[in-house]
C-alpha cells in the first residue's frame, strides 16, 4: 500500500492536503474505499481508508493501527561534505533506505561545490524531498531530516562534546579501521563524517584530532565520496543496528 507521512499524530479521522493529496487523487487516481498507510511524527503507523475527495484534500478514516517497527535501534547522523554534481541526491536516497536519522551537508576545504544562500535553501529542500520519497518507498516509520548546509569545522566544534560516537572517515588513516572503532563503542547513537572528492585537508584532520575526534579507515582502497558514505552507514548498521536481520 502507498505510504504517506504527516506532521501530526494519528487520529481516527485525518484530512490530507497539499502534494500528498494531489498525488493520491490525480497521480495514483485513488478512489473512495482505497486503503493507505499513514505514519506520524512519533513513528506510529496506521492503515486508513479513503472516505472523500475534494479538489485539494483527501479524507481518511482509521482502519487500525499497525504493529510496524522498521526503524533501526541505533541513531545515525551522516555528515557529508558536498560532492560534485547530483551525488548528494544519490547519497541521501540510499542513506535514508539504510536508516539514517539525519543528513548534514557540509562545506570543507576541498569542496568544489559552493552555493549562495538562495541556492543552498533550494538544494536543502530538494534533498529533503528525496529523503521523504525514499522513506515512503522503503517503509520507514520516521523520516530523516536534511539539515541546512554548514561548515565542517563549525559542525565538528559543535559535535565534539555531544553524547554521540563520532568518527571521520579518512583515506590516510592507518591506525584504526571503522570495524575496530565500532567494537570500542557502547552507545546507540553514531555520527560519521565523509569528505568530498578531494578528501579532507591536513588542516581539517588536525583540527578534528585537536577536538578529540578520531579518524578511521574504511579499508585499503580509496572510495568515491558516495561509496564511502554508503559503506560507512552500512558498516555501522551491520555492527550495531538491524542490517542483516533482527535478533
Amino acid at each position: 500500500m502507498r505510504r504517506i507521512f504527516i506532521s501530526d499524530l494519528l487520529k481516527e479521522k485525518i484530512t490530507i492536503t497539499g502534494p500528498d493529496a494531489h498525488h493520491l487523487a490525480h497521480v495514483m487516481r485513488s478512489r473512495v474505499g482505497d486503503h493507505i498507510v499513514v505514519a506520524d511524527d512519533e513513528g506510529k503507523v496506521g492503515e486508513y481508508v479513503m472516505t472523500a475527495f475534494t479538489d485539494d484534500s483527501v479524507s481518511l478514516e482509521l482502519v487500525g493501527y499497525l504493529a510496524e517497527n522498521t526503524e533501526s535501534p541505533v541513531e545515525i547522523i551522516l555528515a557529508q561534505c558536498l560532492p560534485k554534481g547530483d551525488k548528494l541526491e544519490f547519497i541521501t536516497q540510499k542513506a535514508t533506505e539504510l536508516g539514517v536519522n539525519s543528513i548534514i551537508p557540509l562545506t570543507s576545504d576541498n569542496c568544489v561545490v559552493r552555493y549562495d544562500e538562495k541556492k543552498a535553501r533550494a538544494k536543502q529542500e530538494k534533498w529533503q524531498k528525496i529523503a521523504n520519497e525514499a522513506g515512503k518507498q522503503c517503509g520507514r516509520c520516521l523520516l530523516p531530516k536534511v539539515e541546512p548546509i554548514t561548515t565542517l569545522k563549525d559542525w565538528l566544534k559543535k559535535m565534539a562534546d555531544a553524547d554521540v560516537s563520532l568518527c571521520m572517515c579518512y583515506e590516510n588513516e592507518e591506525q584504526i579501521g571503522i570495524k575496530a572503532f565500532m567494537a570500542q563503542q557502547d552507545r546507540q547513537n553514531f555520527a560519521v563524517v565523509i569528505g568530498p572528492e578531494g578528501g579532507f585537508s591536513l588542516d581539517e584532520v588536525a583540527y578534528a584530532k585537536a577536538l578529540g575526534i578520531p579518524s578511521v579507515s574504511l579499508g585499503t582502497r580509496i572510495l568515491r565520496a558516495e561509496t564511502a558514505a554508503i559503506a560507512a552507514v552500512t558498516i555501522i548498521q551491520y555492527e550495531a543496528g538491524d542490517l542483516g536481520g533482527r535478533i
